[in-house]
């Protein structure tokens, strides 16, 4: 079959598009991605082995983007572009990565009339509720949260096939919108083995000997609950002098941390690296003594799961996470870390303090961890559903 993939931005990087897209080329299949480009790449080329087609965009059109269920205009700008994507690459199926270009592909395959496979990478209309502009006046007043989530649950409706990231969201879905099951796939972010057998890039930290290293990698919004982390280490160091934990960050820093960092005195045990090339993150990982994704209860975060909790097991590392559904279900199962209660600095404390002291602990969850990601949960193991529901696909 030949797929036409469509996603609205630049093309490499995007890691899920890149493991679907050559799982589906595997099989014999044949993937063009239609994507966008601010002028710098080239207008087509093969990068591995998918035909990557390139339409030009601007700063205008994405703006634009986050009012396309507000005013048509990005979806009208976008369908143009799509039906000739469609045509000139001959297409026999429509494969729309997330909602906020799926106006625009539904409309441009109304008189091709091809199947349309929805890829929810995750619940936007929910995630939509913490992005900064969300949170000012005009924000609110230009951008429906309710209209996106009714878009969302018309999509899901129309399209032949869905595919979401876990099982939580699927059961989302099908209580939210009143979808059959079979209609649904779930394809989890996993990794390829090349994370952890390829060769890594070195890093310039030098860790010494008495350092017990929390590491988490990743964006450092709020809604990920470094906080949490911070105010523990502020804790350990206050009330039972413990100074020798590190918390290395390596991400994009935000306002809000540097000054929570700055204003407790925390310069010495909590360090901000700053964001580093994903080729990196293996030799960071291996630093660790413990690693830790702190998520903040909500419904996107309960129904997928955060990508770095793999990468961080696949090199054997025991974890220290927070209760949000999916996240806990899939450490839990693995037996490869501890669970604190979401945003509770006493409970994330006391777990930590067990992972401290106890290193046949941590060796024995860091163990189960490798275990399961590398004999169990990585893409190759994960894309099943994947592989079936193209079979099925008319």
């Amino acid at each position: 079959m030949r797929i036409g993939m469509i996603l609205d931005d630049t093309y490499p990087p995007d890691p899920r598009v890149e493991n679907e897209a050559i799982e589906l080329l595997k099989q014999g299949h044949k993937v063009f991605l239609f994507c966008l480009t601010y002028g710098n790449e080239k207008k087509e080329e093969i990068v591995q082995g998918i035909e990557v087609r390139r339409y030009k965009t601007n700063k205008l059109e994405y703006k634009l983007s986050a009012l396309a269920y507000t005013i048509p205009l990005y979806s009208f700008l976008m369908k143009s572009k799509i039906v000739d994507f469609i045509k000139k690459n001959k297409v026999e199926s429509i494969h729309i990565h997330d909602i906020r270009i799926a106006g625009a592909s539904f409309k441009a395959n109304k008189k091709a009339k091809l199947p349309v496979v929805l890829d929810l990478h995750e619940n936007r209309p929910e995630i939509m509720r913490f992005y900064p502009h969300l949170q000012k006046l005009y924000g609110k007043l230009l951008i429906s949260i309710n209209k996106w989530k009714r878009k969302e649950e018309e999509f899901v409706r129309n399209a032949s096939k869905v595919v979401v990231v876990t099982k939580h969201a699927k059961k989302e879905l099908i209580e939210r919108v009143g979808v059959e099951g079979e209609k649904i796939a779930v394809v989890p972010n996993t990794i390829r083995p090349f994370f952890y057998e390829g060769k890594a890039e070195g890093i310039s930290y030098e860790k010494k000997q008495e350092d017990f290293i929390i590491l988490y990698l990743g964006d450092t919004g709020t809604r990920r609950g470094l906080k949490t982390t911070v105010l523990s280490i502020l804790k350990l160091k206050e009330e039972q002098n413990i100074r020798n934990i590190k918390f290395v960050i390596v991400g994009k820093p935000s306002n809000y941390l540097e000054k929570l960092i700055i204003d407790n005195h925390l310069e010495d045990q909590v360090q901000l690296m700053g964001w580093k090339m994903d080729t990196t993150f293996p030799e960071w990982i291996r630093i660790a003594d413990v690693c830790v994704s702190p998520l903040h209860r909500n419904i996107h975060h309960d129904t997928t799961y955060a990508n770095k909790i793999f990468q961080y097991m696949s090199i054997g590392k025991p974890l220290l996470v927070s209760d949000v559904i999916a996240q806990k279900d899939i450490v839990e199962e693995a037996k490869a870390g501890l669970v604190h209660v979401a945003e509770d600095v006493e409970d994330f404390t006391n777990k930590l303090v067990e992972l401290y002291k106890n290193e046949k602990l941590r060796e024995e969850l860091g163990n189960n961890g490798q275990e399961f990601v590398r004999n169990h949960f990585t893409w190759d193991k994960t894309s099943g559903e994947l592989i079936e529901m193209y079979k099925n696909l008319n």
